[in-house]
Formats: structure tokens, C-alpha cells, sequence
């Protein structure tokens, strides 16, 4: 299906911009001045990619054109017969480059490129759940390493026989977000526990909350009276120098009621700017939270709203299994998965984000 009017008149506004962004890139003026030719340059990196698949699909468009003049009008039959196989793999291309633009100009998830505060926090369930927290942490940490990400603790309490009760940690990385924010929500977990000696399967739980970094901290305004500060002796590993100084520090949003922590750095002062992060990727995600409410009612989301009482996955030992409930995906992979391999998951869950959004983004047009 060609594109519609719509899309072109967009296209070639795009194409505008594109050579206006490329000029003043090269202009020395700008070039001076830092802010702006970052913004400039990160504005080129994100056209640059769909004026080429724009060219591309012009291209195709013109040269199947005239593969199908040849294939009506030729007289040689062995010319006609090449004209027509050229006609179909062109036809092929066009179709992949025309799915690959459309996919260009979905809009971006502004939050796509940042990295994220992991957290996950044991459920109903007891020791198996808190078991089940810390399998949850060394699969996204194994996943995180095969993405080349960096994972840190910021704070953790461990369950009574393993595993944590709760547990945050920062993911730092290339669009970290854009790979993880479908993980959010309720993990839940089947198989029969060390401790069970009938063999009965047990069913627990674990809640994922995965939230962007803000980029800037100091662009949030946040009132110094709403905030209550306190520091503390770090409860974790560190060494004597760790246990001899109060570094840890909590910080209390009185008006939410929200708290955060960090225990991770030897530096108060670190600490203190790692819990404003968190402090402040919480309250953003709290006002984002709310407004998904709002919208859930008029538009159904396909990838699930993000809820953390929602549950997305099921994880069964005992089959093998892992079904992810809002796309109905079960593989019998489960192994794999756990050992990092999440992208069986994850990929196949942007892949109907992006459906649903191409679908809408057609309506609209």
C-alpha cells in the first residue's frame, strides 16, 4: 500500500528540516555554541536514518516503475521474463523499506535513551518469593551484561534464606529504557521449593518497577521544605570505612509519602545525589502513572499499562515455561531466559508496541 498524502507531505517537511539541520551544523556560529549543536547534532542523528530510507523507497518506487514498463511493453520474451523477476523482488523491497519507514516515524519515547532505576520487591509468597526476587535480579543482571549495560545496588534487604526482600539498582547503558520499560508489573513464579518435601508445586510472586532517569535533576523543582533528609550507617558491604560513617542516606517526600535510599557509595555526598535521582524518577513516574489511568479508559493498552499490580509473566519450573500474558507469548525456553536470554521476550513485546502504534498512527493519517 503506497503512502498516503498525509505521509508524504510529512516526509518531504522532514527532508526541509533535514537540510536546515545539516546547514546549520556546519555553520561556526552554532558550532560554538555547545548546547545548541548538541541538540542540533542529536536532532541529524534521529532524521538522518528516515531521510535514507525515504531515498531508499523513492528509489525502489522508480525503478519498479520501470521493471514493469519493461515486463508489459518488451518484445524479447527472455527480457520480459527478467523484467518480471525484477518486478517481484522489487516489489519485496518496497514492501520491507515502506514497513521499516513507517516503523522511522513512529514518535519516540522521549525517555527511550535513558537509563533506568530497576527495582524489585518480593510478593506474596515468603522465602520463595524473595528467592524468586534475587533469580529476577541475575536474569536482568545477565541480560544487562549481554547488552554491555552496568548495573549498581543502590540499596537491598535480604530475604531471611536467600534472595531479597527488596532490592534497587541503577541500569546505566545505551537506550536501556527502550529495552526494559515493558517489564514493569507483577512476576509470577512456579515450582516446588527446596524446602517442600511433598513435591507441591508453590505459586509466588515478585513486582518489577522499571523507571527512567531523569536526565537533569536540577530542571525538577522540588520544594528543600517537602523533603526530609536523614543519614545513616550503611547496613551492606563496604569494609570498616563503610561502618564507621554515617554515608547512607534516606530521603522522605513528605508530601507523597514516597522514600528512597542509597547505601551503595562511601560518599554521603554521592549517595545523597543518587536518592535525589531515584527521589525524583519515583514522583515523575507516580504523575505518569496517573495519567495512564486516565487514558487506560478511553484507550486499551496493548503492552499492558504499566501497573504493578498487573500481571505480565509466568514463569513454570517444573514446564519449562515462561508465558507472557499481554501478547499470550509462551516459550519453552525458560532456561535460557533465566540466564539472561531476554531478548526472546522483550522482542517480541516492542514488536506489538510497534504494530499497535503503526495501526494508529494509519488511522490517523
Amino acid at each position: 500500500m503506497p503512502l498516503s498524502p498525509s505521509m508524504m507531505a510529512k516526509l518531504d517537511g522532514l527532508r526541509d528540516r533535514f537540510e536546515e539541520v545539516s546547514a546549520l551544523l556546519a555553520d561556526p556560529e552554532v558550532m560554538a555554541e555547545r548546547e545548541r549543536f548538541t541538540a542540533l547534532s542529536r536532532e541529524f542523528a534521529e532524521l538522518e536514518p528516515v531521510i535514507q530510507s525515504f531515498d531508499a523507497l523513492r528509489e525502489l518506487d522508480a525503478e519498479l516503475a520501470e521493471s514493469r514498463q519493461l515486463a508489459e511493453s518488451d518484445d524479447d520474451p527472455e527480457m520480459r521474463a527478467l523484467a518480471e523477476e525484477d518486478v517481484e523482488r522489487l516489489t519485496g523491497s518496497l514492501a520491507s523499506e515502506q514497513a521499516r519507514l513507517e516503523t522511522l516515524l513512529l514518535p519516540r519515547d522521549p525517555n527511550d535513551a535513558s537509563n533506568v532505576f530497576l527495582e524489585i520487591r518480593a510478593g506474596t509468597g515468603g522465602d520463595e518469593a524473595a528467592l524468586f526476587a534475587g533469580d529476577l535480579f541475575r536474569m536482568y543482571s545477565r541480560f544487562a551484561e549481554r547488552e554491555g549495560w552496568r548495573v549498581e545496588i543502590l540499596s537491598e534487604r535480604h530475604g531471611e534464606h536467600g534472595g531479597y526482600k527488596e532490592l534497587i539498582s541503577r541500569v546505566v547503558g545505551r537506550d536501556v529504557y527502550s529495552r526494559l520499560k515493558f517489564e514493569s508489573g507483577a512476576h509470577r513464579v512456579q515450582r516446588v521449593p527446596e524446602t517442600e518435601s511433598q513435591g507441591r508445586i508453590h505459586t509466588s510472586a515478585c513486582t518489577v518497577a522499571v523507571l527512567p532517569e531523569v536526565e537533569d535533576v536540577d530542571e525538577v523543582e522540588l520544594d528543600k521544605g517537602d523533603l526530609r533528609i536523614d543519614t545513616y550507617r550503611s547496613s551492606g558491604a563496604g569494609g570498616q570505612h563503610v561502618n564507621k560513617t554515617d554515608s547512607a542516606v534516606r530521603i522522605t517526600h513528605l508530601p507523597t509519602g514516597i522514600v528512597v535510599e542509597c547505601q551503595d557509595e562511601r560518599s554521603q555526598h554521592k549517595n545523597r545525589a543518587r536518592a535525589m535521582a531515584l527521589l525524583q524518577a519515583r514522583l515523575t513516574d507516580a504523575a505518569r502513572q496517573a495519567q495512564v489511568s486516565e487514558q487506560a479508559a478511553s484507550r486499551k493498552q496493548l503492552v499492558g499499562s504499566g501497573d504493578r499490580s498487573e500481571r505480565i509473566r509466568t514463569y513454570n519450573f517444573p514446564q519449562g515455561r515462561v508465558t507472557d500474558h499481554r501478547i499470550n507469548l509462551t516459550l519453552y525456553k525458560l532456561d535460557e531466559i533465566m540466564e539472561g536470554a531476554l531478548d526472546n521476550v522483550i522482542d517480541p513485546l516492542i514488536q506489538e508496541h510497534q504494530a499497535e502504534a503503526l495501526k494508529h498512527l494509519a488511522e490517523a493519517s
